[in-house]
Formats: structure tokens, sequence, C-alpha cells
């Protein structure tokens, strides 16, 4: 693993460090809702500046489509597996199959995955992975959004047993109004009338989407502190072999013997499935309050064993 990719892990681990003593320390207040208001400030204010901007922005046209079918195919399969078997299992609250498909499904493709990319195909295999990343929180965190907001409604969560027309009515206003949704649908509104984004507004937008990160990052911290890992890293384990292991896997299956791809555009797609969970997974939880401690173990979990397993894949792909 190149030493820019080492550096960047260990840039990871020192913030969520940062954010683990924070919340020890009462640095940012005594209160258990610390990481809760934190998550909040990233989920409602710099995630849809950051969706915004980036729909707004992105060249539609000239998007690589079969190489992004290759990996969202997969990819979206493997959430829609996950949640299933969760809801068929039971036992969990309303939101907790949601959250959990989502940490299986949702990797660091913009911490991780730009650098990782960057410095071992160069420019032409970031091509390919700013096309993923551009539609990664779009593709994953709509449909995620959809299901929970079903599932909150079938559970009459906030009033009585509504009819089925009723149901639906509700879950497309939940969906559309929502702080992921909203943007994304803005934002492509934004572009296809092809009007500007520039000046103090996109200023605006890229300040608060720099936040996003750090913030995140932070909030990861506070919340293993919060919640430790007694108790959930069996659930820790199994989120990250899927994220690691399975989705890696399918996308390889995919993407080589279903589109045929090879060389870089192969080499990208499975990688970029190789990622550890991503820290939209916590915010996800935290919107919903469902399985928070789950998806902060299993964000730090399927890092950490990522400095195993993503040499590994590139050792697998050598044969491609």
């Amino acid at each position: 693993m190149s030493s820019v990719v080492v550096l960047r892990l260990l840039a990871i681990f020192a913030v969520i460090g940062l954010g683990w003593a924070a919340g020890r320390t009462k640095l940012l207040g005594d209160g258990s809702d610390t990481a809760r208001v934190m998550s909040n400030a990233a989920f409602y204010l710099f995630t849809p500046a950051l969706l915004f901007r980036t729909t707004a922005r992105i060249d539609l046209a000239a998007l690589p489509w079969a190489t992004l079918g290759a990996f969202f195919g997969p990819v979206v399969a493997l959430l829609l597996a996950v949640y299933l078997r969760e809801r068929r299992r039971g036992g969990l609250e309303p939101a907790g199959p949601s959250v959990r498909a989502i940490s299986v499904s949702f990797g660091n493709t913009v911490q991780l995955g730009i650098p990782i990319v960057t410095a071992l195909f160069g420019e032409a295999g970031l091509a390919l992975h700013v096309a993923i990343v551009s539609l990664h929180a779009l593709t994953l965190l709509t449909v995620l959004t959809v299901l929970v907001e079903a599932d909150l409604v079938r559970a009459h969560v906030g009033g009585d047993r509504p009819g089925p027309l009723a149901t639906a009515l509700t879950t497309a206003r939940r969906t559309v109004v929502h702080p992921v949704v909203l943007p994304v649908l803005a934002g492509l509104a934004w572009n296809l009338l092809s009007l500007p984004l520039g000046g103090p507004f996109d200023e605006i937008l890229r300040t608060l989407g720099q936040a996003v990160v750090p913030v995140c990052l932070v909030t990861i911290g506070l919340s293993l502190h919060q919640y430790g890992v007694v108790g959930v890293a069996g659930p820790a384990v199994a989120l990250s072999v899927g994220k690691l292991v399975v989705q890696p896997a399918l996308v390889l299956v995919a993407a080589h013997w279903g589109a045929g791809l090879t060389g870089v555009p192969l080499a990208v797609v499975v990688l970029a499935a190789s990622l550890p969970i991503g820290s939209n997974a916590l915010l996800f939880a935290q919107r919903y309050r469902a399985r928070e401690g789950e998806a902060t173990a299993g964000i730090v979990l399927s890092t950490l064993a990522f400095v195993v397993t993503g040499p590994l894949w590139l050792l697998v792909l050598g044969r491609f």
C-alpha cells in the first residue's frame, strides 16, 4: 500500500481519535447528545450543500454509464438483499434494516477512495472514480431513504395506521422533503436547466461542503466513546465482512464477466467497492436513532481491516 494511502489512513484515525478524546474529556460538552448535534449539523447543513453542488455541476452526458452500471448494479443489489434479510428476520427497530443495509453498501469513496485511486492509477483512474463518487450518495441514500421512510410509515410512527394510499403519499412526501433527496433533486433541476453556479453562492456551498469530512470523523470518535464496542462487535464484524469482501467480489463478477471490463476500469470499480464503511452510515443511523453503536464500530473496524483487505484485492486484480 502506497505511503499516500497509509498517511491518509493515519490522518483518519487521528481525527477519529481526537473526537474520542473530546468525548472522554467532555471538551465539547458533558451531554450525551453532543455527537447527535454534530451529526445533525452534517446531515442538515453540510451534506445537503455538498450534494446540491455536486449534482448541479456534474456533466451527465459525459458519465461512463456502462462502467457505473457495473458498479452500482451489484452494490444496490447487495443493499436490497441485506435490507430484505434483516426485515424478514425481524427483531430490529423500524429503521434497523436500512441502517445495516447502508453499513454494508456505503463506502468511504472520498477520504480514502480519491487518494488511493490517484496514487495507483493517476488521472485516468481518478476520472472514473470521480464519476462513481458523483452518483454514490445520490443513488444509495435515495434508495435507502425510500426504504426507511416506508418502514416508519408502516410502523405507525407518529400516528394511527394509514391506508395504502395514505402510506404511499406519506412515504413520497417524507422521501422528497428530506435533507438528502431534496438537495439532489434541486441540484438535478439546476443542472438540467443549465443555470449558472458561481460567485458567492458557489463559494458558500463549497465552504459548507468542505466541513463534511472533518465533522463526520469527529462525530465517529464521539460516538465511539459514547457507545463503545461492547455488545456490537459481532454485528460490526459481519458488516465489515459484507463491505470489504462480499461487495467487491460481487462487483468483480458483474464488472469483468458481466460488463467485460478489464484493466484500469475494472480495478477502479472493484477498489471502490472494497473501501471500508463510510461515515454516512453513522449519519444515517443517528438521523433515525437506530443501530448507532453498530454503525460506529463497523466504520472503525472496517477501516482498520482495510489495511489488510485493500492490498489483497490489489493482488487479486493483478490476475485480470
